[in-house]
């Protein structure tokens, strides 16, 4: 059986889409992302909310909206508590989500995260800084 998984944060660009990007086509889940915000590229909406099994949000006041949207859907939300200091796909991100989604999901369990996309992102960093 496929767990339908939702992850949700604010303007789903940086910590959702991120954990789209990173379970998208691991064997027994089927993924998808959303926004709160009114300017998100993937809104949150009542269908979605019913189409998932488990919701995950970033923060309380994600979940605030999931549930003011459904009600009932108060038990499938799980609060992970990242706060929204990260890009995209940004190696450190990428690492927290998989330690806090191991603890609600088996399918995470033996999921590895790159290590070697951890430096060319340090060197990015620096240089965007110096152009500042």
């Amino acid at each position: 059986m496929v767990l339908r998984v939702l992850f949700v944060c604010s303007g789903n660009v940086s910590r959702s889409r991120t954990a789209e990007d990173m379970f998208r086509g691991l064997g027994g889940l089927e993924v998808r992302s959303a926004g709160t915000h009114w300017t998100a590229q993937n809104r949150v909406s009542r269908e979605l909310i019913d189409w998932a099994d488990k919701i995950f949000v970033m923060e309380e006041e994600h979940k605030e909206h999931v549930v003011e949207k459904r009600p009932e859907a108060a038990g499938k939300v799980v609060v992970l508590g990242i706060p929204d200091v990260y890009n995209r796909n940004d190696p450190v991100l990428r690492r927290v989500l998989a330690e806090k989604l191991k603890a609600y999901l088996p399918e995470v369990q033996n999921f590895e995260v790159e290590e070697s996309g951890m430096l060319d992102w340090l060197v990015n960093m620096f240089r965007e800084r110096k152009r500042s």
